[in-house]
C-alpha cells in the first residue's frame, strides 16, 4: 500500500462519536480506482476458498439482493462504461454484484426492524459476517462502546426515514496494525513504535434504499496506507492522529485496541 488514502476524516477536535452523514450523488455511488483489478482478484479468491466467511444469505434477502444486482451493473454501465461486466455464473445475486465493485455489499430488509438479510463482505475489518447475519441495526452494532446511548436513535431513525431518492454517504476511520484488506479475526499483533508499522484504515459507506423492494445497501469501500506514507502526503496528519487518539475515552480504546498507542505514534514521530 504505498498510496496515500484519498481522505483524511480526522476531527480536529479530537475523538466524538457522530454519524456524520452527507448527501450522495448517484455518480458517485461506487468508487473505481487504480486498485480495482488487484481488488476484485482478492474478492475472487476469498470467495472460492472462504464462502462461507465472506458471504452470508438469508431467504429474505434474495429479491433485494437480485434488485442490487441489477442497480449496480445499471450505476456502472452509466458511470463507468469502459469496465467489462461479464459475469456468467449461476450464484446468489449479492456474490455476483460482489464480484463486479470494490465495495462490500450489505442488504438490510424491514421486518419487525431492520436486519441485515444479505451480505459479501470480503474486506471486514477486525467483525466477523457469520455472528452478523439475521440481527438487527442495534446487535450489529453492540460490541461498539457508547453506541446504545449515543448513536442507535439516530442511526433507526436515518433508516426509517430513507427513500430511494436521498441517498447519503460517510468516512470512517481507524488505526490498525496490520494492512490487510481481509481481517475477520479481533487477533492483534503487538503494536511496535515505527510508522511503518502502524496502517491508516479509512471506510467509506454509502447508504441507498433500493426502489422496489425498499431494502437498505449499505456498501463499505476500503482505503488503507501506512502512517508514515499519511504522515509524508498530509501536513496536519500526525497531529491530529495523536489528538485523537488522546481524547478517545477508555472503552473505545480498548475495543479498538490503542491502549498505549498514542505513546507509540509519539515516540516513533520524535525519532523523524
Amino acid at each position: 500500500m504505498d498510496d496515500a488514502v484519498p481522505y483524511l476524516p480526522i476531527d480536529p477536535k479530537g475523538f466524538r462519536m457522530a454519524m456524520g452523514l452527507r448527501p450522495l450523488e448517484p455518480s458517485k455511488w461506487l468508487e473505481v480506482d487504480e486498485h480495482r483489478e488487484q481488488e476484485l482478484a482478492l474478492k475472487r479468491r476469498l470467495i472460492d476458498q472462504e464462502y462461507d466467511v465472506v458471504v452470508a444469505t438469508r431467504p429474505g434477502g434474495y429479491d433485494a439482493s437480485a434488485e442490487l444486482l441489477g442497480e449496480v451493473r445499471l450505476a456502472l454501465a452509466t458511470y463507468h462504461p469502459e469496465l467489462d461486466l461479464d459475469e456468467d455464473r449461476d450464484e446468489h445475486p449479492i456474490v455476483a454484484a460482489g464480484r463486479l465493485v470494490q465495495e462490500d455489499l450489505c442488504v438490510l430488509v424491514r421486518s419487525d426492524a431492520w436486519r441485515l438479510e444479505a451480505a459479501s463482505v470480503c474486506f471486514p475489518s477486525r467483525w466477523s459476517l457469520v455472528t452478523k447475519i439475521g440481527t438487527t441495526l442495534d446487535e450489529i452494532h453492540r460490541p461498539i462502546p457508547f453506541y446504545d446511548e449515543q448513536l442507535a436513535q439516530p442511526t433507526n431513525g436515518v433508516f426509517d426515514r430513507m427513500k430511494p431518492d436521498r441517498s447519503f454517504w460517510r468516512l470512517n476511520w481507524t488505526l490498525i496494525d496490520n494492512p490487510d484488506l481481509h481481517q475477520p479475526s479481533m487477533i492483534r499483533r503487538a503494536g511496535r513504535a515505527d510508522l511503518d508499522h502502524w496502517f491508516f484504515r479509512v471506510e467509506r459507506q454509502t447508504l441507498r434504499q433500493l426502489p422496489v423492494t425498499r431494502a437498505i445497501v449499505f456498501t463499505i469501500h476500503n482505503y488503507v496506507a501506512s502512517a508514515k506514507v499519511m504522515c509524508d502526503a498530509y501536513d496536519e496528519f500526525a497531529e491530529l492522529l495523536v489528538r485523537a487518539l488522546d481524547s478517545t475515552p477508555d472503552a473505545m480504546q480498548e475495543y479498538k485496541g490503542w491502549r498505549g498507542v498514542a505513546d507509540q505514534i509519539r515516540e516513533a514521530l520524535r525519532e523523524r
